[in-house]
């Protein structure tokens, strides 16, 4: 998939409804104040959370959804917060050139942001094992209530060696059926540190939106 296809992937996953209306707009990114967000934390767990169900899959495509109750907050509040926070992380060290916050609804309160960012399986003296990690999050923001999706999850790994490495697509790769045994008891050597490193850093980004949206409502 070259880059032309995934911008273009952005805008298919927005509804034709909602274009139709003609409230889509790029973000004025200069009037977000970007919040800078700490590290990503490495924990030692075991494997038994990256196993059966950890990557869910919607009309056969992986996708996470993340639901927040905020009460007290209206959702024009709900939708600068998280615009706020969306542009801060495409900014973090870890990202890549096309990092965005793509487009934004603010009649519906909806942000679409296009992450494109390293995914670090080894770092040290030895070894650099990485790969590049694109995929969209879909933020609605309603009255008390904040909704995000992590879907349209992609690979690029290993592009410098000859042929142009591997373009992994995430329901072809980590999904239960292709990362499992049949016993669901282990995952298979290889695509193992892309199931586990995928699902850690979902878990991070949407623990950080918990944490922010609950900030606020003690605000």
């Amino acid at each position: 998939m070259n880059i032309k296809n995934i911008i273009l992937s952005v805008i298919v996953c927005v509804p034709v409804s909602m274009m139709a209306q003609n409230v889509w707009e790029r973000p004025d990114t200069e009037t977000v104040q970007p919040k800078k967000e700490t590290a990503n934390k490495k924990e030692p767990l075991s494997d038994e959370r990256y196993l059966a169900n950890a990557v869910p899959e919607v009309n056969g495509k992986v996708e996470w959804q993340l639901d927040v109750d905020v009460p007290g907050k209206n959702a024009k509040q709900l939708y600068d917060t998280m615009l706020g926070y969306m542009t801060s992380i495409t900014k973090e060290e870890n990202q890549l050139e096309g990092s965005t916050v793509a487009l934004v609804n603010k009649q519906d309160h909806i942000i679409v942001t296009n992450m494109k960012e390293w995914l670090v399986f080894k770092d040290n003296f030895i070894a650099l094992d990485r790969t590049k990690f694109f995929y969209n999050l879909v933020t609605t923001c309603t009255d008390g209530h904040v909704n995000v999706k992590m879907n349209r999850l992609m690979y690029r790994y290993e592009e410098q060696r000859e042929g142009g490495g591997h373009v992994l697509k995430a329901e072809e790769y980590i999904n239960d059926k292709n990362a499992l045994n049949k016993k669901k008891t282990k995952m298979y050597k290889g695509v193992a540190k892309f199931r586990r490193k995928t699902i850690d850093r979902k878990d991070y980004l949407f623990s950080s939106i918990v944490q922010l949206l609950t900030k606020k409502t003690q605000e």
